[in-house]
């Protein structure tokens, strides 16, 4: 307990940024209409899938906005880190679950991103299905989980840093896809 009196407590800003972040990934829509599958992993691969998004629009805006957004991804595994505790897993196997995770967060961010720079919805709709939908695929939910990400990428780089910074995050609305021809 003494140790945790050392780490820097997070901000409010922060703090808004990911919970706008897990609101937009719990969307009913993500379950029903794109037909993500309301598991533990589910719901993870969803926060991860716009989490994404947001760290890809903050790199590159200097040292300051760096920090915050990685004081908002140390927030991310600190909740994940406490979701796996209430879940009942042993003090001992937590730390090896959040370097799992981790190592997915990145898997799925090395092949997220590429795609996103190309505006590449083929290539992109491939890494969805791969992660959320490894057992059985879903190429219609795929697609238009890859328009709403290149949607999305799209409305948050035309939003002011500052206000990104505050947790005012516009996504796209995933309703609007649930009929969109693939």
């Amino acid at each position: 307990m003494v140790f945790g009196l050392f780490r820097r407590r997070s901000t409010e800003a922060e703090h808004e940024v990911y919970c706008e972040i897990v609101a937009q990934a719990r969307q009913p829509e993500f379950y029903t209409d794109f037909l993500v599958p309301d598991t533990i992993d589910g719901r993870f691969d969803l926060i991860v899938l716009h989490a994404v998004l947001y760290f890809r629009r903050m790199r590159g805006e200097g040292a300051k906005v760096s920090q915050f957004a990685q004081a908002v991804f140390d927030l991310f595994f600190q909740d994940m880190d406490a979701s796996l505790r209430e879940m009942g897993v042993s003090d001992t196997r937590v730390p090896k679950k959040v370097k799992v995770m981790g190592e997915a967060f990145y898997g799925r961010a090395d092949a997220y991103i590429p795609a996103i720079d190309a505006a590449d919805a083929e290539a992109l709709a491939a890494a969805v299905g791969r992660n959320l939908f490894p057992d059985n695929p879903e190429p219609m939910a795929q697609m238009r989980l890859a328009r709403y990400m290149l949607d999305a990428a799209d409305i948050m780089s035309g939003q002011a840093t500052a206000d990104l910074m505050q947790g005012k995050l516009s996504w796209p609305n995933p309703a609007a896809y649930k009929d969109l021809p693939v």
